[in-house]
């Protein structure tokens, strides 16, 4: 039998590819962790893709892949899709992809196939990735293809023998290292919120706790003044922020395919890390820097969301963050409280606000009156002439 790939969550699209295909393929799981995956849910999945009759299930961790492939410049970049979202489960689809495929490489996989439907934008990042990648390595898609109705995909595993339960629950969620995204049948429409108790972290810590986050260079080397690495302190401040029901939020934003789509998320230490990562950025760069960086971030955000991540103009962007971070480091203090945070305020050696030179609205120690008033009527030079021209 041919040998195939298939990109395998364990819920029931994935579970109704492996199932089918198994019949016409030799078909090999793998599923990727990019965050959220205990080693009991890892197992548990493994124990459940075997069932469906895969010959073999690989895990790929890729906690630290994602974090220095994306997540850094996530973070470089102060990204939130329309000022909201930290672009969470997007981000970690497009590195879900190039693991998944290179493993179908590794192993002379003649096939490759996902669970995704052809209403959303997962079956673009998997399709382009896996085409651009590996382009003699055919995609199968069968619920695309089929247009398969879930009640239709129960009926055909309860045929098969298999009957695991698949009630849907009432909110869906995919928890990852920057974010979980949460959906219901809230989202679907415009008008209502997620109730609390959709979101995975309840309210479990009352009043005040100040955290403090340490930055080198741009990236998030220290929690509380202990060193690890970025992706670890990133997790271990969200068990910290969680606590208080921080980071929850609808995104509302256009889909790849061009219809406009709601997704609720629950991301503490991706807001907290990127709201902190600007407040030390905005004290420690130039006005020109924060100002090319911003659309250019935006830029880059776009373009990972729609799939394109492996256009070489990405890497041209991530070059351009990485140089902005070389006076970016520093400590941030920021408050927990009760589903919200504050910024407090950041102690850095490369802080502009140096008192060498003035303090804004007080005083100044590098010009006198007349520097000011010269300045101010040649910069202000061009305008005069327009408006005494074109009275």
């Amino acid at each position: 039998m041919k040998k195939l790939v298939i990109a395998y969550s364990g819920g029931l699209d994935t579970s109704y590819c492996a199932v089918s295909l198994s019949k016409e393929y030799d078909v090999h799981a793998v599923s990727v962790n990019t965050g959220g995956f205990t080693k009991e849910e890892i197992s548990h999945i493994e124990s459940n893709a075997y069932k469906m009759g895969v010959t073999t299930y690989k895990n790929i961790d890729a906690v630290a892949t994602f974090y220095n492939k994306v997540v850094k410049y996530l973070i470089f970049g102060n990204v939130l899709k329309n000022a909201t979202y930290p672009l969470s489960v997007s981000a970690e689809r497009i590195i879900q992809a190039i693991e998944i495929i290179e493993y179908a490489k590794s192993i002379d996989a003649e096939y490759i196939a996902h669970g995704s439907t052809g209403a959303g934008n997962d079956q673009v990042r998997f399709d382009m990735i896996f085409q651009t990648l590996a382009p003699n390595i055919k995609i199968i898609t069968p619920i695309r293809d089929q247009k398969l109705a879930r009640q239709e995909e129960i009926d055909y595993l309860k045929s098969e023998g298999i009957d695991m339960n698949w009630e849907k629950s009432k909110y869906s969620v995919n928890k990852g290292l920057w974010g979980t995204s949460v959906g219901g049948v809230e989202t679907l429409k415009s008008e209502k919120p997620l109730p609390s108790e959709a979101y995975p972290s309840q309210l479990e810590k009352e009043g005040e706790e100040k955290v403090t986050l340490t930055f080198k260079n741009g990236e998030f080397v220290a929690l509380n003044g202990q060193e690890n690495a970025p992706e670890i302190n990133i997790e271990n401040l969200n068990n910290i922020a969680s606590k208080f029901a921080i980071g929850r939020d609808i995104h509302v934003g256009d889909t790849i395919v061009g219809t406009k789509g709601r997704v609720g998320f629950e991301a503490a230490a991706a807001l907290i890390t990127v709201k902190a990562h600007h407040l030390l950025e905005k004290h420690t760069l130039t006005k020109w820097q924060l100002q090319h960086k911003e659309y250019l971030s935006s830029f880059y955000g776009m373009h990972l969301h729609e799939g394109q991540y492996l256009d070489p103009v990405m890497r041209d962007t991530e070059a351009f963050l990485q140089s902005s971070q070389k006076m970016v480091s520093g400590d941030v203090v920021v408050s927990l409280k009760p589903y919200h945070f504050t910024l407090d305020g950041i102690v850095s050696k490369h802080d502009l606000m140096s008192s060498a030179f003035s303090t804004y609205g007080e005083e100044n120690k590098a010009w006198t009156a007349d520097d000011a008033k010269g300045f101010i009527k040649i910069i202000g030079n061009q305008n005069k002439i327009y408006q005494q021209v074109n009275k």
